[in-house]
């Protein structure tokens, strides 16, 4: 189905659902799936994770895994990428984002007993960052860790790493560690890149205003307290080499709360464009476009929506910024500020952002935005006018979230090679089933086909457990398998350990852990082939 009649069905699927009262999520539970021959999942409720019919999963590793002598694996994984070993794909290296900590189940203590000491930080910075593991396909068609490999490894908030171009950020040319991560990408050159999000958490955010900083401090985690280290080292799109596990934060990407960090080449194969969402109410939708096929050089854009225009972050192009800012290093550097000084329109949390496979569309999850009474959120949607190096953009909300089509939040997408967007969703564990969200049962993972009888219809294939979120979907090489991180099940489990709100993956008495799952099955088989 082309672009117009995909275009034109959606509204048609809108129109119509709300005037039978009926939602495209219903319609596509109760339509004939002879197509695909399988059943969407309804909502659940349960402390498991649940896939449709024609799926399973294997744990490849869970929190506290060993993956080599000294390191282990860290919590609650997001963005996960593949990186092949050789060229069937049935080996290689998963990278697996460390997003932030849940210090109670971390330490077994409940939060009344942590005592935010110096040694009790250091652990949780022990388990943020991200993981690299040597993975193979067996002869079964199961996937193994390859234990013993020199390509398990870890970085974490101790890691020091470099920032790019040898400039020095705060006096200093390394940063303590890496954190927050959340969505990423992968580059051309086959180098992973990490996106570092809501490092305020940890050592506050740094503002400046001609001339003078400042720093706002919050005491979510209260890391800064006893590493005092400076914001600015941190909200940077990190690149690693999943062969060497050599690191640097990227400066020319810009600094702020990133999610995701997609990675397209322009037609002409000589440049590269960086899409990057700012995950906060109000926050931006990036674009960096470089000098060639690297990240050495080039320019970051902000999103201007409403006129279609991507906004140079360039002091030597904007007299806004030139006033406010005596180098281009300060700009990068406080690339929020700059955005909106510029003009740049603000959204509704902009989280990851995908490029679909065969037009290129710009995909982005805006996953809700309270101050602006939208609760449920929509995937946005972008066309450059000629080519990712484009300057120029037409663009739309593509799906609006919500009831009607039986999901709110979108946060994570991945395309296949057929073009399904494949999508997870982050309703708060504070939220679910209250309020807005009643009835839409735990978060989940859900495709939708962009062609087709079935074209805009939106169908669940996974459940999260108890107060998790599904996060960080990749496929194989051979698309047969789809990789899933679940994290921070149980995170509701507060003062009460020996009662946590979920007990998965090990049930019984246990306590919650996140872990990275690999998806199989004729199903999955059947929508990717």
């Amino acid at each position: 189905m082309d672009k117009l009649a995909r275009r034109d069905f959606l509204k048609f699927v809108s129109s119509h659902s709300v005037a039978l009262g009926l939602s495209p999520f219903v319609l596509a539970h109760c339509a004939s799936t002879a197509e695909n021959n399988w059943s969407p999942l309804p909502p659940t409720t349960t402390d498991a994770l649940v896939l449709a019919e024609g799926l399973s999963y294997k744990i490849i590793s869970k929190y506290g895994d060993s993956i080599n002598k000294d390191q282990n694996f860290g919590y609650n994984n997001d963005f996960i990428c593949f990186h092949s070993l050789n060229a069937s794909g049935t080996e290689g290296i998963l990278w697996v984002n460390h997003e932030y900590p849940l210090p109670q189940l971390i330490h077994g203590l409940e939060s009344s007993q942590l005592t935010r000491s110096q040694s009790e930080l250091a652990k949780e910075m022990k388990t943020v960052g991200g993981s690299l593991l040597h993975i193979y396909k067996t002869t079964s068609g199961k996937w193994e860790r390859k234990k013993d490999s020199q390509y398990n490894r870890r970085l974490d908030g101790h890691t020091p790493i470099a920032f790019s171009q040898n400039v020095k950020i705060q006096g200093k040319s390394k940063a303590m560690g890496t954190l927050a991560n959340c969505a990423g990408g992968y580059t051309p050159w086959k180098t992973v890149l990490t996106s570092e999000e809501n490092y305020d958490d940890y050592y506050g955010e740094a503002f400046w205003h001609k001339g003078k900083r400042s720093v706002k401090y919050n005491n979510k985690f209260d890391w800064y307290k006893k590493f005092p280290n400076p914001p600015e080292h941190y909200g940077w799109i990190v690149e690693v080499d999943p062969l060497t596990g050599k690191a640097e934060k990227q400066v020319n990407l810009g600094r702020a709360p990133h999610e995701g960090a997609t990675v397209v080449k322009t037609k002409n194969g000589k440049r590269v464009a960086v899409y990057m969402g700012e995950d906060r109410e109000g926050g931006f939708i990036f674009k960096f476009v470089s000098d060639g096929l690297h990240l050495n050089s080039g320019t970051l854009y902000a999103a201007d929506t409403i006129n279609g225009k991507w906004l140079p972050l360039d002091i030597r192009k904007n007299n806004k910024l030139k006033n406010n800012f005596d180098s281009q290093l300060r700009v990068l550097t406080y690339a929020h500020q700059a955005a909106e000084l510029a003009g740049a329109t603000p959204q509704d949390r902009p989280e990851d952002i995908e490029v679909h496979p065969q037009n290129g569309d710009v995909f982005i999850a805006l996953t809700k935005n309270s101050q602006k009474d939208n609760p449920y959120g929509s995937l946005f949607k972008i066309s450059e006018k000629d080519d990712h190096d484009s300057t120029e953009f037409s663009s739309e909300h593509w799906i609006s979230a919500g009831p009607k089509v039986g999901v709110a939040c979108p946060d994570n997408l991945c395309f296949d090679r057929n073009g399904n967007l494949w999508f997870t969703n982050d309703i708060s564990e504070k939220s679910i089933e209250k309020g807005p969200y009643k009835g839409m049962g735990n978060n989940g993972l859900f495709v939708v086909a962009t062609r087709g009888p079935e074209a805009g219809l939106i169908k669940q294939v996974a459940s999260a457990p108890i107060d998790a979120e599904l996060t960080g979907p990749c496929f194989s090489p051979d698309q047969r398998t789809l990789f899933l991180s679940v994290q921070h099940p149980g995170a509701q489990t507060k003062n009460d350990l020996s009662n946590p709100t979920s007990h998965w993956p090990e049930g019984g008495n246990n306590l919650p852990k996140p872990a990275v799952v690999a998806i199989q099955g004729k199903t999955l088989i059947s929508l990717t082939s």
